[in-house]
């Protein structure tokens, strides 16, 4: 085992890395979400669709 991990050592490392990132972004999005922020960035209120997009919240 200890064999592998060493010829397997960046690999692993890059590996640990990437699925950081990937946590760190998913987690930043739900808290975004929490907050009431819209997944594109801006406002919803100069959005076209923003009438039939959260009709039913909020009211």
């Amino acid at each position: 085992m200890l064999a592998w991990l060493s010829a397997n050592l960046a690999t692993v490392v890059v590996a640990v890395i990437l699925a950081a990132i990937v946590a760190a972004v998913i987690w930043y999005m739900i808290a975004q979400k929490k907050k009431g922020a819209s997944s594109c960035g801006c406002g919803c209120s100069s959005c076209a669709m923003s009438g039939s997009c959260h009709s039913a919240a909020k009211k």
